[in-house]
């Protein structure tokens, strides 16, 4: 049986980004997962997708000695493992495993792009970083955007060579489970109990957003454009489920002090669920600067919502602007305004966009049609 192994820095990447897939493959061929340990995480998704794990200590930052120790014991896995395929995803372990990939001799070298931080960068940390990204390239034997504009961005900026490319079927990592992310799982009685427990009215008109707390999310212009909504209809309420990243890109002070003193801003935190909320809210609010393939708008389109977006790749392959949703330029909170404060006053729009927004998702995203699609690459690598 071909054997592979599948690569990524955190486990909640290799257990929640593609949840459901590793199983899948295992049915096909013998599956191993590399990740850091992650204080036990990596054993739950062993029992969870049902495949053999080994812990490698990798961190998110750049951090030369344990990048090197990292390296040093991929390598050996990868020489005792001997696999058919080594397949990475997140920037650190894409970098470091095919680096090892190549100096253990593995046939082919596949790495996933899913959003590029470095677009963000500016000065040395950018000129860096596109090394970094240059050697990644140079060690893999294909690399796969999750998007069709992030094939562009890769091209524009010389990272490698066309033939070297290719978009997984529509793209996305994973896909989406309609079947779970489905509006018909949640009842009117399950709504206005969420409702009611969160202090929401029926009349109120709720924005959602769902991710990292952080600036390249666009977080500080998603504030400051609700804060206009809010002083200006008081009707209105922005759920926040997520987090912080302060130490990697902290949000200002002030949009901090606004999301933890606003009554109307509504900070439920981290939820390992999301669906209950995206069934009580009207429409996503997604200003983020750069992604790869946002599971988050597929998710919010699969729940039969509209959704506000940036002008970015991935966002706008899943939303077509005055389809589906609208699309606004980055960093642009007053467009963000005004196409928040556009949904709120004409309702009938935001539910006309939302009922196309889940036959879409439905059509070109379903989970095991971008499994499937991975699987025939995969066969015809090995033959």
């Amino acid at each position: 049986m071909k054997k592979i192994i599948r690569v990524t820095t955190v486990p909640i990447s290799l257990g929640g980004l593609l949840k459901g897939q590793l199983n899948f493959m295992t049915n096909h061929m013998k599956v191993i997962g590399i990740s850091s340990n992650g204080d036990g995480k990596l054993a739950e998704v062993s029992q969870e997708e049902g495949i053999e794990v080994i812990p490698v200590e990798m961190t998110r930052k750049i951090t030369p000695i344990k990048d090197l120790k990292a390296v040093y014991h991929l390598y050996k896995i990868f020489k005792e493992e001997k696999p058919d395929i080594v397949h990475s995803h997140t920037p650190k372990a894409g970098t470091l495993s095919m680096l090892a990939a190549k100096l253990a001799g593995v046939p082919n070298r596949l790495h996933t792009i899913a959003g590029m931080p470095l677009l963000e960068a500016t000065g040395v940390k950018r000129s860096v970083l596109d090394f970094v990204e240059r050697i990644t390239y140079a060690c893999a034997t294909k690399i796969y955007p999750n998007s069709f504009g992030l094939y562009d961005i890769i091209v524009d900026n010389n990272y490698t060579t066309r033939d070297k490319l290719k978009v997984i079927g529509n793209g996305s990592s994973n896909g989406i489970d309609t079947s779970h992310f489905d509006p018909a799982l949640f009842s009117l009685q399950d709504k206005e109990e969420l409702k009611k427990s969160l202090g929401i009215d029926e009349t109120d008109f709720i924005y959602i957003f769902v991710g990292r707390w952080v600036r390249d999310k666009g977080i500080n212009e998603l504030i400051t454009a609700f804060k206009r909504i809010n002083n200006e209809n008081s009707d209105t309420k922005l759920l926040l489920l997520g987090r912080y990243e302060k130490e990697l890109d902290p949000v200002l002070p002030e949009t901090e002090k606004e999301i933890e003193t606003n009554p109307n801003i509504i900070n439920v935190g981290w939820q390992n669920d999301v669906r209950p909320y995206f069934s009580i809210a009207d429409v996503l609010t997604f200003p983020s600067y750069r992604e790869g393939f946002p599971n988050v708008v597929m998710q919010a389109s699969a729940m039969g919502m509209s959704s506000i977006v940036t002008n970015i790749n991935g966002c706008n392959e899943i939303i077509s602007d005055r389809e589906n949703g609208l699309i606004i330029p980055v960093k642009d909170a007053d467009s963000l305004y005004n196409a928040m404060r556009e949904l709120a006053q004409n309702q009938n729009l935001a539910q006309q966009l939302a009922i196309g927004a889940r036959p879409r998702i439905m059509e070109l995203y379903e989970r095991k049609a971008v499994w499937k699609s991975l699987l025939n690459e995969y066969k015809t690598l090995l033959t």
